[in-house]
């Protein structure tokens, strides 16, 4: 994890303004500093005036004046007030953007134990309370701060007795508030944790609406809200009472110390040190120190937020990506299909190390396609996304195109190798910034129209309003699940990918839109590798191998017409009891399939006859 300093520092370098903006809020906090520490020397010429005897005229024009400094100094506060908050939210976009690269560049390990609202609210939250201190900072402690060493040395100057009194209160008074402000940063700490988790748990909930109704779930939704609610309230009503009982005793402190000098200034008086309007003047300079006090005060939350923002973007920024980057990349074959190998792989998430995969040993020659079969969470999945390198195999290797792909870059991968899921993500944004996943220049209208054909698609885009510039709706609404489907097909196709993986991309298809994309995937993966996972055996009929998955292992590997062929296979017993008619042997028989009879053998009875009861996804 990176030190504390190292955050900072890598935090301000993201807030830190340019030049010229600079420039102009450092000209505006110093108008607003000494404007308002000219305003009670008007004030004491006024009083000393109206004790002499002066005329009106006079007094008038020092009104006046002091009118005018009132208005200046507050138009200068609203000055620094508007370029404080722009400088910290340009900033703090900047750190935004930072935090979402780097959460986007974690692997799936991390994100599956987190939920969207905490990434949310650890992205998103923690930047908003940092822009927030930022702004009060800028316009409330360094103009404060300023505005007392102003009056200090202006007290100092008037009379250095009362001026050291004044100074010696208020340094005491700052080290007792430095020092109690770290007995709240925990506490606070603790409410952005709590906060997080509630986000979490309120975005779980939201997103499972209709079920959470449909099974009459609600009691025990709102209960699970109830209780993370309520640790959300008792860390907070903790934070504030440690920041409530840090402001009460500061101010009872502070009142101390301007009765003090109040008292001084009105003995120093009497004796006839000082006239009348420098008392006034000296109570003015006393309430100006008051008021940067209580500024200061009120930002100690903030500040604390910030500080709590700042350790948890801290512990974001700590997470490594567990799959790094290489440092020489190599680059995988500009053009054609790809060769796919996996040679016994095996892998274990980092966080139990209880093995998903298990000695998976696959290979597909350029243009090959394969079919995963199992159950659902035999492992199909896992394999297919080793292709992606979406995971890492704790032992064996994975190649496409010859090379290991932890030797390859995302940018290169991404290029070459393409996925469609049956949970296709659509976004608020026009079909063009859908299809290209806003990369302006990834392709030319015409190339994104070419591709819409090849899917069918070419005809409903034209019928649209504004066609390729027609904006959708969060996520895709208006449009059905088919078209959503043949969109991340011509999304997927769009780079020409040498090798796709397709995970149970046509299941949520009715049967006629399912023809639709049969065709389109015909046309689309010629002369292209592919994986493909399904429920729907009938889907994989055109596959060239069959890879039956169970409890991580390969136990049934080999060429499709060949274990169709064969009914002591267990692809043929699948396909025998889903209903699919199962192809007259024709010289091609389980025995020709490698490993499928070495494989059957290992298998123990008790798979087998789990294997036969197994039905197609309907």
């Amino acid at each position: 994890m990176p030190s504390p300093p190292t955050v900072r520092r890598l935090v301000l370098r993201h807030l830190w303004p340019g030049r010229r903006d600079a420039a102009a809020l450092v000209a505006a906090i110093l108008a607003a500093t000494v404007l308002p520490l000219l305003a009670p020397q008007l004030t004491r010429w006024f009083v000393d005036g109206a004790i002499a005897g002066e005329s009106i005229r006079l007094l008038v024009l020092i009104a006046v004046g002091y009118l005018a400094l009132a208005v200046s100094g507050q138009l200068a506060r609203i000055l620094t007030a508007w370029l404080a908050s722009r400088i910290a939210w340009d900033g703090t976009n900047r750190l935004r953007e930072r935090l979402a690269e780097h959460a986007l560049s974690l692997d799936l390990a991390y994100h599956g134990q987190r939920t969207p609202g905490e990434m949310i609210e650890r992205v998103d939250g923690d930047v908003i309370a940092l822009a927030e201190f930022v702004v009060a900072f800028l316009l409330d402690v360094v103009a404060s701060l300023l505005l007392l060493a102003g009056v200090l040395v202006v007290v100092l100057a008037v009379d250095p007795r009362i001026g050291a009194v004044l100074a010696a209160y208020t340094a005491l008074v700052g080290v007792v508030m430095v020092r109690a402000q770290k007995l709240a940063v925990p506490a606070f700490t603790r409410v952005r944790e709590r906060f997080a988790a509630l986000f979490g748990t309120m975005e779980e909930r939201l997103a499972g609406a209709e079920d959470i109704r449909a099974n009459g779930a609600g009691r025990h939704v709102v209960n699970r809200f109830h209780r993370v609610s309520a640790d959300v309230y008792r860390a907070d009503l903790r934070a504030n009472q440690i920041g409530g009982g840090l402001f009460a005793g500061t101010t009872v402190a502070f009142a101390a110390g301007t009765a003090l000098v109040l008292g001084l200034a009105a003995w120093t008086q009497q004796r006839g040190v000082l006239t009348v309007g420098t008392a006034v003047l000296l109570f003015q300079y006393t309430q100006m120190v008051r008021a940067p006090f209580e500024r200061l005060i009120d930002n100690l939350q903030n500040y604390q937020k910030a500080l709590a923002a700042v350790a948890r973007i801290g512990n974001t920024l700590s997470e490594r990506p567990g799959l790094p980057e290489p440092a020489e990349p190599r680059q995988l074959p500009a053009t054609g299909p790809l060769r796919l190998d996996q040679d016994r792989v095996d892998f274990a998430y980092p966080d139990d190390q209880a093995p998903v995969l298990t000695d998976v040993d696959l290979h597909l020659a350029p243009g090959e396609s394969l079919g995963l079969v199992g159950r659902t969470g035999s492992g199909k999945t896992t394999i297919a996304r080793m292709a992606l390198r979406l995971y890492d195999p704790t032992e064996g290797t994975v190649r496409v195109g010859g090379v290991d792909l932890r030797e390859v870059d995302a940018a290169d991968r991404r290029r070459r190798v393409a996925v469609v899921t049956q949970d296709v993500q659509l976004f608020a944004a026009s079909i063009r910034d859908n299809l290209t996943l806003f990369r302006p220049g990834l392709a030319e209208d015409a190339k994104l129209r070419e591709v819409l054909a090849q899917v069918g698609l070419d005809a409903w885009v034209d019928q649209l309003p504004d066609g390729l510039d027609t904006v959708l709706g969060a996520a895709g609404a208006g449009v059905s699940a088919g078209e959503a489907q043949l969109l991340a097909f011509a999304r997927a196709f769009l780079t020409d990918p040498g090798l796709v993986v397709l995970d149970e991309a046509a299941s949520r298809l009715d049967p006629a839109t399912e023809a639709r994309i049969d065709a389109a995937m015909v046309a689309l993966l010629a002369g292209r590798t592919a994986v493909l996972i399904a429920h729907r055996l009938s889907s994989l009929s055109r596959v060239d191998k069959i890879a039956v998955v169970e409890r991580g292992r390969v136990v049934e590997y080999g060429p499709r017409a060949a274990l169709a062929a064969d009914p002591e296979s267990r692809f043929a017993r699948l396909l025998a009891a889903a209903g699919i008619a199962r192809p007259t042997a024709t010289g091609a028989t389980a025995t020709g399939a490698t490993g499928t009879r070495a494989s059957a053998t290992r298998a123990s009875a008790a798979e087998t006859t789990a294997t036969e009861g197994w039905t197609a996804a309907r």
